[in-house]
């Protein structure tokens, strides 16, 4: 029997990396790949509305999914590939098709009830407004 140095951290990176192969769609189902992609956002405010703006090149307007569900958006669908015939292998594939997903927590602040999804050219823009009751105010200071 030899002794052996246990590094319980050592177990948790690697516990640590198959949960990101699992959350990051690289899993192994029935000898497929499992097709999820994340896709490229970008969040900022303007003046009192949140703008979300999502990059879905090749998705169609009725293959995205938009949800706002408890302050969580959450953007899905699944782009479908071009179905041409091929008469070679792929020397080098980089556009993406398949199942996609990205979820984003929202503040509070917001009123979901007005959020509006504009999809042009291939970029998802979501338009999400403050709610009247939680913009800020300006108090009046009276004196005497």
């Amino acid at each position: 029997m030899t002794m052996q140095r246990w590094t319980p951290f050592a177990e948790l990176r690697r516990m640590d990396e198959v949960f990101d192969r699992i959350w990051n769609g690289d899993l192994r189902e029935a000898g497929h790949r499992i097709a999820r992609w994340d896709f490229p956002m970008d969040v900022w405010q303007e003046g009192d509305d949140l703008i979300v703006q999502a990059s879905l090149p090749g998705a169609k307007p009725e293959e995205i999914s938009v949800t706002i569900e408890d302050s969580l958006l959450t953007i899905e669908g699944e782009s479908s590939s071009e179905s041409e015939e091929r008469k070679g292998d792929y020397l080098l594939r980089e556009r993406r098709s398949g199942r996609f997903h990205r979820s984003l927590r929202l503040p509070s602040s917001v009123d979901a009830e007005k959020a509006t999804p504009t999809y042009e050219n291939g970029i998802l823009t979501i338009t999400v407004p403050k709610e009247e009751a939680r913009k800020p105010r300006r108090l009046e200071i009276k004196s005497g």
